[in-house]
C-alpha cells in the first residue's frame, strides 16, 4: 500500500540528518507483518535479493527493468564515473560519527546499491548515475494494531533538467508495473519464510 510522505517524514529517522535536501518519492508499506525483533530478517530477505542485481519481479516488471538497463547503457546513464563518489560524493561522508562507526548493512552484490547505515529499526542504502542520486531506506514500525512491519521510502535527488524529466518519464511505470509486482514478491517471500523467523 502506497502511503503520504508524511508517514516517512514523521518518523524520527536518522536519514533526515543525511539527506535533507533530497525529495521523498514514494512510501510504501511491505506485506511483512511481524513482532518487534523481525526487523533483521526484512534486512536480510532484501539485501538477500538485490545479490544479482536489480531485474525486477514478475514479466512485466523484468520487462521494463530490461530495457532501462538497455537504455542506460546505450545512452551511458550507469557509467562508473557518472554515480556515487564519481559524479556525487557518497552520503558516507555525511554521517553522524555513530553512524559512520556502527554497522554499515549488508552487501548488495551486483546491485547498484551500496548500504550506507544499519540500526535496530533502519537500514539506508544509496546509489547514484547520471540522472539521480538515490536513499532506498526500509523501516520497521508499528502497525497500530500490536504488531509491526516493513515500510520504504524512496528519496531522491534528480541531477538537473535530464534527471527531473526521467524521474517524470518513469513514474507511470513504477506505479504500473514496477511496484505492484515488488510488492507482491516481498509479501510472497515473507509469508514463505514464516517458519524460519519462528
Amino acid at each position: 500500500m502506497r502511503l503520504p510522505r508524511t508517514a516517512h517524514t514523521g518518523r524520527p529517522w536518522r536519514i533526515h540528518e543525511i539527506a535533507g535536501d533530497f525529495t521523498v518519492e514514494d512510501v510504501w508499506a511491505l506485506p511483512t507483518p511481524g513482532g518487534p525483533d523481525d526487523f533483521v530478517w526484512l534486512v536480510r530477505q532484501i539485501s538477500d535479493g538485490m545479490q544479482d542485481g536489480v531485474k525486477g519481479e514478475g514479466p512485466v516488471s523484468r520487462a521494463l527493468f530490461a530495457i532501462r538497463w538497455k537504455l542506460g547503457a546505450l545512452l551511458g546513464l550507469d557509467k562508473p564515473g557518472a554515480g556515487v563518489d564519481h559524479r556525487v560524493p557518497s552520503l558516507r561522508d555525511r554521517l553522524p560519527a555513530d553512524l559512520r562507526e556502527g554497522p554499515h548493512g549488508p552487501g548488495l552484490g551486483s546491485s547498484p546499491f551500496t548500504s550506507l547505515y544499519l540500526r535496530g529499526d533502519e537500514w539506508a542504502a544509496e546509489m547514484g548515475n547520471r540522472t539521480v542520486h538515490a536513499v532506498m531506506h526500509i523501516g520497521w514500525v508499528s502497525d497500530g494494531s500490536g504488531g509491526h512491519r516493513g515500510q520504504m521510502a524512496v528519496l531522491v535527488k534528480p541531477n538537473g533538467r535530464l534527471g527531473t524529466l526521467y524521474m517524470a518519464a518513469i513514474k507511470p511505470f513504477r506505479y504500473l508495473g514496477v511496484y505492484p509486482a515488488l510488492m507482491r514478491s516481498i509479501g510472497r517471500e515473507w509469508q514463505a519464510n514464516a517458519a524460519v523467523r519462528t
